[in-house]
């Protein structure tokens, strides 16, 4: 994606004569690269303002559906069935600029950089806006810029290394840019159904999974016969791929027993069910709340009980919630740890206004976010937790706080 940006920042460095240093050359790189930088953070800080409003509207069905049909389309042109890039018009215009800037100027090249990202945003919109909503999740506006600023360097950096060859060290097309293009192809298809997790049945996601898992298997070479002399690469290569086709067929036979994580395709009880009974373990019971009002409510009598409260925020558009689900909220510690609380939950999917106002109240800017209140019905704003929390963590933590 990065690669039509090389032929305007070489012409501004050959702009400067066939007698530029090396020195100067990555100068107006670095200049070249801060430019670009500035329209990603400015994008991330914005992202982070937006906060839930942002991260719910990106979790919408036919939104989430055509960021990974757009995924799906980036694989395949990363597949070489199509070539994806800007109009040639707004490369040309943008080589003119360029060209008006051979004498070099930092602020000029800068600013050439903050339009030239213009090239790059149409090849990384949709990892772009996934990494937008993961900004708007956590609200903070310094992590968001920061993180778009930390993407943006990570992309300009091959373009670093050109300038600090003054323009001499160039890119290569080969077999190696092939498969580099595949890889990313692959992680994109990926992506796509990720995306999908939200919207799709369990069983069908695990299905994708596993046609991925073994068709990038295959690509591998894992049923391609070895040369006696082929090199260690391939050789690792292969063995990859054999174990790629293998968890991809456990993930299909998956499916068929009803299983819905790739992570663990062959579903509890199963294959073994007279004893993995005993395996399963309990969940916690949420009280609903819906309003402002219906919190206090609770608070009132938690309060005349004398018992401390724990105030949860989840969505189904919450990947982190599932994982707390799953991962915390499930762990026989944590259950124990929160026997004495009362447990309210707030589901905040729908984003109306209740939901709006129970956010104001916390000060929050969506889910995960968890509060809680001690057995005067105080909130305890330095026990606040923000997203994903793991299950050791979260008992230690519920237990610091019952002993207050």
């Amino acid at each position: 994606c990065v690669l039509p940006m090389v032929p305007i920042l070489s012409g501004i460095i050959a702009g400067q004569g066939d007698n530029v240093t090396a020195g100067r050359g990555f100068a107006l790189s670095l200049a070249y690269v801060m430019g670009m930088a500035v329209t990603y953070t400015i994008g991330g800080a914005l992202a982070a303002s937006a906060g839930s409003q942002l991260q719910a509207a990106f979790q919408e069905p036919w939104l989430l559906t055509l960021f990974s049909a757009l995924f799906v389309g980036l694989a395949l042109s990363m597949f070489g069935m199509f070539e994806l890039q800007m109009p040639a018009a707004v490369q040309t215009r943008l080589a003119n600029l360029s060209n008006n800037q051979r004498t070099g100027t930092f602020v000029g090249t800068a600013i050439i950089g903050a339009l030239s990202a213009l090239i790059v945003t149409a090849c990384v919109a949709p990892p772009l806006v996934a990494t937008l909503a993961v900004i708007g999740q956590s609200g903070d506006v310094v992590r968001g810029a920061g993180a778009l600023f930390a993407l943006s360097l990570g992309m300009g950096s091959p373009l670093l290394l050109v300038g600090a060859s003054a323009g001499k060290l160039l890119p290569k097309a080969g077999a190696w840019m092939d498969t580099v293009k595949a890889s990313f192809g692959v992680m994109m298809l990926g992506m796509a159904i990720w995306m999908m997790e939200r919207v799709l049945p369990g069983s069908i996601t695990l299905l994708l999974w596993a046609l991925l898992v073994f068709l990038t298997g295959v690509f591998l070479g894992a049923f391609e016969p070895l040369p006696e002399t082929a090199p260690a690469i391939r050789r690792l290569g292969k063995g990859i791929g054999v174990m790629a086709c293998i968890y991809g067929a456990l993930m299909l036979v998956g499916v068929t027993l009803g299983g819905d994580d790739p992570l663990e395709p062959i579903p509890r009880g199963s294959l073994l069910a007279g004893s993995a009974q005993g395996l399963s373990t309990g969940h916690l019971a949420f009280e609903s709340v819906e309003s402002v009002a219906e919190l206090q409510v609770a608070l009132t009598s938690a309060r005349a009980a004398g018992t401390p409260v724990l105030f949860d925020f989840s969505a189904d558009w919450c990947v982190s919630c599932k994982e707390m689900e799953k991962y915390t909220f499930s762990d026989a510690d944590v259950i124990a740890a929160l026997e004495p609380f009362v447990l309210l939950q707030a589901d905040v999917t729908d984003n109306d206004a209740d939901d709006k106002e129970l956010l104001k109240y916390f000060g929050s800017f969506g889910p995960p976010t968890i509060a809680f209140f001690d057995n005067a019905g105080r909130e305890q704003p330095a026990y606040k937790l923000v997203g994903y929390v793991r299950a050791e963590e979260f008992a230690t933590h519920v237990r610091r706080l019952a002993a207050l």
